[in-house]
C-alpha cells in the first residue's frame, strides 16, 4: 500500500526524481563513471524490479521522460557546431556518410543473422549509425579542436544524427501501418516538406523575433521552448516520431542562438532536470530477469558491440586513406565517433515503444537491453581512447602565431579593425573607487605597450522617465567616478577618454560600449556571483563573456600591477586562447622585469615522449616571441589539475587563468574549469575570457 501511494502521488514521484538527479551523478563521476550510468542504475533500483518507488507508466514519469527525450535531441541539434561544419563541409559529409553507412550495414547484418525482419534490422542499423560527441570536452581541453580530423568528426555528427533519425521515422511509419509504396512516398514527401519548413521557417522566425525582442531574455527563452514543442507536435501530426522534430528544431535555432546566454539557460534547464529524468526512465524499463537472460545468451549483445566498434573503425580507416590523415588522426576520429548515447538511446526507446496492430514491437526487449549495454561500453570506452590518442594530435603552427595582443583569438572583425588602423583600445568599466586605481594601472600598462588608449566607462541604471531624480543622482555619481579615474590616469603616459552610459543591463552596457569604441580588450573588476546562482540568473562577468566581441580580462588585484614579479600561468593546451594568455603574462612580466612559470599538469599515464613534444612546442612558441621574458616550463604529473595549481600558487604574485567551459553533447554536464581554483587562490588573479566563452 505504501509503495502504491508513493507511485500514485505526482509530487512524491517528482521529489524522488529530484533527489536521484541531485545525489547520484556526482557519486558516479567521483568513481570516474559517467553520471548517466548512475541514473540508469537508480532507475533499475527504484523501479518495479527493485523498491517499486517509481513506475514508468505513471503520468508524472511519462511526462518528464517525454520532455527529457525531446529535450535531449533538441540539445543534440543545438550543440552541433555549424561553424565547424562549414569549415570542412565536404570532408565532414564524406566521413559522415562512411561512419553512417558502415554501421548501418553492420547492424542490418546482425539483425538478419538473428532472424529479425528487414524493417527491424534496418532500424538496428540506424541505431548504430549515429554517434554522440561525449569526448568533445577532452579534445577541447587538449587544445586539438582545430585539428582537421577533429573538426571533420564534429561536422559529421549533423549527417549521422539526421540520417539515423530519418531512417527511424521511416521504419516506425512502416511498422505502425500497412506498408505500401504510396504510403512510403507520402511519408517521405511529408518528411521533406516538414524538414524544410522547420529548418528554414524557424530559423527566419527566430532571427526576426530576436531582432525585435532586443534583450528580453525571458521571452527569447520561451520562444525557443515553444519552437521545440511546436516542432515535436508537428512531427507527430505528419506521422513522424517527435524526436525527429526536436532535433530539426535544434538545428533550426542553432544559428539564431549562437552562443548567447539564452542558449546557456536552455541547456542548463535540460541538463539538470529533464534529460536526467529520461535516463532514470530508461532504467525503469530495464527488466532485470530479461536483462540477465539477454546477457546469459550474450551473442546478440556481443555482436552488436563488435559490429559498432568494427564498423566505426572501418569508416575512420577509409577516411584516413581518402583524406591522407595520419594514424593518430584515424584513431581519434574512431574514438570520437564511438559513444552511442543521445540519438541512439532516444531512438531505441521510441522503437521499443512502437507497437503495431498485431501487438508486435519494432525491436525486442533483447535489442533494447543490448543497446543499453552498448551505451555503457561506448560511453566509457570512447572518452578513454580519445584521451589516449588525441594527445598525439598536432595543431598547425599557423594557428598558434599570435604575437599582437589585439589578435589573441584571430577574430575576423579584429583583423578588420587592425587593417583600418583603429588604435588599440582598453575599455575599463569602473564602479568601486577602491579598486579602480589597480584596474586603470593594469589597463594603462597594456595600452602603453600597444601604443593605444584607455576608455573608462561608468554605467547609470536606466529609469522609465529620463527626468527621474534617482537617475540624476546616478549620473552625478558616475561623473564623480570618472573624474577620479581621469585624475588617476594622468599619472600614466597614455591617452584617456571617458564615457557614461545609461542602460538597463550593466553587462550589455559594457559590451555595447566596447563595440562602439572598437575596444580590443575589456579590463573589469571581480564579481562574487558564482555557482548555482550565476548558472540560474547569470552574473555580470558571465554575461560580458557571452556578449563581448573582444577578449575580457576579469581581475582580482590585491596589489598594484607594478609590483607583480612572479606570474603563474597554467597551460593545458596550445590553443590560440592559451597563447593569448601567455602574451598577456609576457607584457606584465616584461614591464616589471618579472618572470613567468608555465605550469603544465598532465595525466600520470601520459607517455614521456608526448610530454616532451608538448614542452618542445611550448618552448618554440616562447623563443619565437618578440618579448624575451624569463620563462620557465614546469611539468607535474597529476590527475587533479586544480589541486596542483592551488598548491603551487602561494609563491606567486599573480595567476593568469583561462575561462573555459567544458560540456558533453546533450548538455549532461556544464562546469567551469577554473571555479575551484578561483575559490581557493590567495594571490591576485586575472581570468581571461574569449568572445562568447
Amino acid at each position: 500500500m505504501a509503495s502504491e501511494f508513493l507511485t500514485d502521488s505526482p509530487i512524491i514521484a517528482f521529489t524522488i526524481l529530484l533527489t536521484v538527479i541531485f545525489t547520484v551523478p556526482p557519486i558516479f563521476e567521483r568513481l570516474r563513471l559517467p553520471g548517466l550510468v548512475g541514473l540508469l542504475l537508480a532507475g533499475v533500483i527504484l523501479g518495479q524490479n527493485g523498491l517499486k518507488l517509481l513506475d514508468s507508466d505513471s503520468e508524472t514519469v511519462k511526462l518528464l521522460s517525454d520532455i527529457g527525450k525531446v529535450y535531449l535531441m533538441f540539445v543534440a541539434g543545438l550543440e552541433i557546431d555549424l561553424d565547424q561544419f562549414r569549415k570542412t563541409k565536404n570532408r565532414s559529409i564524406g566521413f559522415g556518410f562512411l561512419t553512417f553507412i558502415f554501421p548501418m550495414l553492420a547492424g542490418i547484418l546482425v539483425g538478419r543473422f538473428f532472424n529479425f525482419g528487414w524493417n527491424s534490422s534496418v532500424l538496428i542499423g540506424s541505431l548504430l549509425a549515429s554517434h554522440t560527441l561525449l569526448a568533445y570536452p577532452i579534445v577541447s581541453r587538449l587544445g586539438v579542436v582545430m585539428n582537421e580530423a577533429v573538426t571533420v568528426t564534429i561536422g559529421a555528427t549533423i549527417f549521422t544524427d539526421t540520417g539515423a533519425l530519418l531512417v527511424l521515422a521511416i521504419c516506425v511509419g512502416i511498422h505502425s501501418g500497412e506498408f505500401t509504396t504510396l504510403s512510403l512516398l507520402t511519408l517521405l514527401g511529408g518528411l521533406i516538406i516538414y524538414s524544410i519548413a522547420v529548418l528554414f521557417g524557424f530559423d527566419w522566425l527566430g532571427k526576426e523575433f530576436f531582432r525585435r525582442s532586443g534583450d528580453e531574455q525571458s521571452n527569447q527563452f520561451l520562444f525557443i521552448l515553444l519552437a521545440l514543442f511546436l516542432a515535436s507536435v508537428g512531427a507527430q501530426v505528419i506521422g513522424v516520431e517527435k524526436i525527429v522534430g526536436a532535433f530539426l528544431a535544434g538545428l533550426a535555432v542553432n544559428d539564431v542562438l549562437g552562443r548567447s546566454p539564452v542558449k546557456e539557460k536552455i541547456e542548463f534547464i535540460g541538463s539538470v532536470l529533464f534529460i536526467p529524468c529520461f535516463f532514470v526512465d530508461m532504467g525503469l524499463l530495464i527488466n532485470i530477469p530479461a536483462f540477465l537472460k539477454t546477457l546469459s545468451s550474450f551473442w546478440l549483445t556481443l555482436l552488436i558491440i563488435v559490429a559498432l566498434i568494427g564498423s566505426k573503425f572501418l569508416a575512420a580507416f577509409f577516411t584516413k586513406l581518402l583524406y591522407r590523415y595520419n594514424t593518430a588522426e584515424l584513431l581519434t576520429m574512431w574514438s570520437l565517433s564511438l559513444p552511442q548515447v543521445a540519438a541512439t538511446l532516444a531512438a531505441t526507446l521510441v522503437a521499443y515503444q512502437t507497437v503495431n496492430s498485431a501487438g508486435e514491437r519494432l525491436i525486442s526487449e533483447g535489442v533494447l537491453n543490448s543497446v543499453i549495454v552498448l551505451m555503457l561500453v561506448t560511453a566509457i570506452l570512447g572518452p578513454i581512447t580519445t584521451a589516449r590518442f588525441a594527445t598525439t594530435l598536432q595543431v598547425s603552427q599557423a594557428e598558434l602565431d599570435t604575437d599582437s595582443l589585439s589578435m589573441w583569438w584571430g577574430n575576423t572583425e579584429e583583423k578588420l579593425l587592425e587593417e583600418n588602423h583603429y588604435p588599440f583600445t582598453v575599455l575599463v568599466p569602473i564602479y568601486n573607487p577602491q579598486t579602480q586605481r589597480y584596474l586603470i594601472e593594469m589597463a594603462a600598462l597594456l595600452a602603453q605597450h600597444e601604443s593605444g588608449r584607455i576608455v573608462t566607462l561608468a554605467i547609470a541604471k536606466s529609469h522609465v522617465h529620463m527626468d527621474d531624480p534617482q537617475l540624476g543622482i546616478a549620473l552625478e555619481q558616475s561623473q564623480q567616478r570618472l573624474k577620479l579615474a581621469k585624475d588617476i590616469s594622468q599619472e600614466f603616459d597614455v591617452e584617456v577618454q571617458t564615457a557614461i552610459r545609461i542602460d538597463d543591463d550593466v553587462a550589455l552596457g559594457i559590451s555595447r560600449t566596447s563595440r562602439e569604441q572598437n575596444a580590443s580588450l575589456v579590463v573589469m573588476g571581480w564579481s562574487k556571483t558564482t555557482g548555482l546562482r550565476a548558472r540560474l540568473f547569470g552574473s555580470v562577468i558571465d554575461s560580458v563573456f557571452w556578449s563581448s566581441h573582444c577578449p575580457v580580462a576579469v581581475t582580482r588585484l590585491l596589489n598594484s600591477p607594478s609590483t607583480i614579479r612572479r606570474i603563474l600561468l597554467p597551460v593545458g593546451d596550445l590553443m590560440p586562447q592559451t597563447i593569448g594568455a601567455l602574451r598577456f603574462a609576457q607584457i606584465l612580466a616584461y614591464h616589471n622585469q618579472g618572470e613567468i612559470v608555465l605550469l603544465h599538469v598532465c595525466d600520470p599515464n601520459t607517455p614521456t615522449p608526448m610530454v616532451e613534444q608538448f614542452t618542445g612546442q611550448l618552448s618554440e612558441i616562447i623563443n619565437n616571441s618578440k618579448l624575451q621574458v624569463n620563462t620557465e616550463i614546469q611539468t607535474i604529473r597529476n590527475d587533479d589539475v586544480a589541486k596542483v595549481i592551488i598548491r603551487e600558487a602561494p609563491g606567486f604574485d599573480l595567476a593568469v587563468l583561462r575561462a573555459v567551459r567544458y560540456r558533453t553533447t546533450g548538455g549532461l554536464a556544464v562546469s567551469q574549469v577554473t571555479t575551484q581554483v578561483i575559490k581557493e587562490l590567495t594571490c591576485s588573479i586575472v581570468l581571461l575570457g574569449a568572445p562568447h566563452s
